[in-house]
């Protein structure tokens, strides 16, 4: 069975833990079999890279690298701070998810 995570492609997060703490970004992907994430300008890794089609010249590349989603937390939609997440049923009989902190909805 697949693990339920509280962050979902797209969401805005902000680290709250590890090396680059304090930055905010967007999900770009998940990884939920590793319980990772990759987060939009977080964790920045140089990446050596050979000549190719993509990139005729090569050499060194900044890209993402994962971030575990415990040191992750979802930034409220309405007040702009960290928030946890719970989930709910809403009027559709749907299980949505809420932000703790103001009771919002998270689309």
């Amino acid at each position: 069975m697949r693990t339920k995570l509280h962050v979902k492609k797209g969401d805005k997060v902000v680290v709250i833990s590890g090396e680059s703490k304090g930055q905010k970004g967007r999900v770009l992907e998940v990884i939920a079999e590793k319980q990772r994430a990759i987060v939009e300008g977080v964790n920045m890794v140089s990446k050596h890279t050979k000549p190719n089609a993509a990139n005729p010249q090569g050499g060194i590349v900044k890209k993402e690298a994962p971030v575990h989603v415990s040191n992750l937390m979802l930034v409220d939609p309405t007040s702009d701070k960290p928030t946890r997440i719970g989930r709910k049923l809403n009027d559709d009989g749907k299980l949505v998810r809420y932000s703790k902190k103001s009771g919002e909805e998270i689309k």
